[in-house]
């Protein structure tokens, strides 16, 4: 079947289960029984360490029935300010040998508006469930597609003034590789004057966040093609500005990570990879940067998680919370709950700026 047929009717499939009560709950003991171990982080409480990266719930319509798998945090988007339609199909493809994506969406979603309508419903559906259970909501935003590089602030800004509101966190993202120009903004020049509108703009419409920091928390998502020394530019970037964390990290452009007949396919295409493929990478810009920061920002470790000896990996790294995706796609609906009671029992800790 085609890729993103069967990516868009097993989300349809999740969320009708999780429409009816019975199988709802029934899913939730299935897949996600022994998956609250709880940790804070970001000043908020998650249920475990372990959420679903951004790109596989666009349009926020289904944050409950995906946490139903064991994830403690769902992390919707890429939502633009305007509805958008993407990239040209087809423009998602799997690499079966590399147990890898490739994809060139191109942040099709339906716009922050509706974005704000279907998360503020969901937000009411996981407020059904018991605390404990309940997973942490990040929204993602990234630029429109026919926005000039020069108005993405104002662009940024509107998103965050319509999401900011049902966000438990948010986090910018600049590291697609399928908007052009997108990844240009990662330079500190354009991505400074954006963190401070974003900053701002969060403070003016929501007086009282769910975080104990006192504000909504603030990522930054960064590619693994970044030089080291623009990744570390953009640490301090994000300590000076008062970010709070930053996410590591974004598909990778860079073809030499495939192998095989698959490499010679994904060199005629666009799009990034990820998959088992990034993990070295990812990997290696984890430790960059928490030896660069210290425990000052709160790091999220993505790409290339495989198992939870990976995610055990990850925390033995620096991360304090990892989240997963493609490796969803081959491995199925209880992989969550695999990686997540594969981990070592977590407790409760506080660090710094609320890692954990």
């Amino acid at each position: 079947m085609d890729a993103e047929r069967a990516h868009h009717l097993s989300l349809t499939a999740l969320r009708w289960l999780d429409s009816v009560p019975l199988l709802g709950r029934l899913l939730r003991l299935i897949c996600g029984t022994g998956t609250v171990r709880p940790v804070e982080a970001l000043g908020l409480p998650f249920p475990n360490r372990v959420g679903l990266a951004a790109g596989f719930d666009k349009n926020g319509v289904g944050v409950r029935a995906l946490s139903n798998l064991g994830f403690g945090h769902i992390e919707v988007g890429t939502i633009t300010a305007h509805a958008q339609p993407g990239n040209d199909r087809p423009r998602l493809f799997r690499l079966r040998d590399n147990v890898a994506i490739l994809n060139r969406m191109g942040f099709n979603n339906d716009g922050c508006r509706q974005a704000s309508f279907n998360i503020a419903t969901e937000r009411k559906r996981i407020a059904s469930l018991p605390q404990r259970q309940r997973p942490v909501v990040g929204i993602n935003i990234g630029k429109t597609k026919v926005v000039d590089a020069a108005d993405a602030v104002a662009d940024y800004a509107a998103s965050t003034r319509a999401l900011a509101p049902l966000a438990d966190y948010l986090v910018i993202n600049v590291s697609s590789p399928n908007t052009p120009g997108l990844r240009d903004l990662q330079s500190v020049s354009s991505l400074e004057p954006i963190i401070e509108a974003v900053r701002s703009t969060a403070a003016e419409v929501v007086p009282a966040p769910r975080s104990t920091l006192g504000h909504v928390p603030l990522l930054v998502k960064i590619a693994p093609d970044l030089a080291d020394d623009d990744v570390l530019d953009i640490c301090d970037l994000a300590l000076r500005t008062g970010v709070d964390g930053l996410i590591t990290t974004n598909t990778t452009i860079d073809r030499s990570v495939l192998a095989g007949s698959e490499a010679d396919f994904a060199a005629g295409q666009a799009g990034g990879i990820s998959g088992r493929p990034l993990a070295d990478r990812s990997l290696e810009v984890l430790r960059l940067v928490r030896a660069h920061v210290g425990q000052d920002l709160t790091v999220i470790s993505v790409g290339g998680v495989a198992d939870a000896n990976d995610a055990r990996a990850r925390l033995a790294a620096g991360a304090d919370l990892v989240q997963v995706y493609s490796e969803m796609i081959y491995s199925g609906p209880f992989f969550p709950g695999r990686v997540i009671r594969g981990l070592e029992p977590n407790r409760l800790l506080t660090r710094g700026t609320g890692g954990a």
